[in-house]
């Protein structure tokens, strides 16, 4: 789970930069299958992440802006208004 977890931050990542290049490309450069890299974008999509892939660039990008969170953090040390 937490190599999964790590997989998507690096996606993430990547897809903000607009660097994926193509699905195959992409796959290759994280070491994984297609088949895989297509399981983990729509995981993430499920997870609400408005992931498309832009033609022109050659690149997945993110429809709108998101930030995406994994982890634990303490209660106390979120700021309230």
């Amino acid at each position: 789970m937490i190599k999964n977890i790590e997989l998507i931050k690096r996606i993430d990542r990547l897809i903000r930069m607009k660097a994926t290049g193509t699905p195959e490309d992409f796959a290759s450069y994280l070491g994984i299958s297609k088949n895989t890299l297509y399981r983990i974008i729509k995981t993430m999509k499920l997870l609400n992440a408005p992931v498309l892939y832009d033609y022109s660039l050659q690149s997945y990008v993110y429809e709108k802006e998101v930030g995406c969170i994994f982890g634990f953090f303490s209660k106390t040390s979120i700021i309230k208004p």
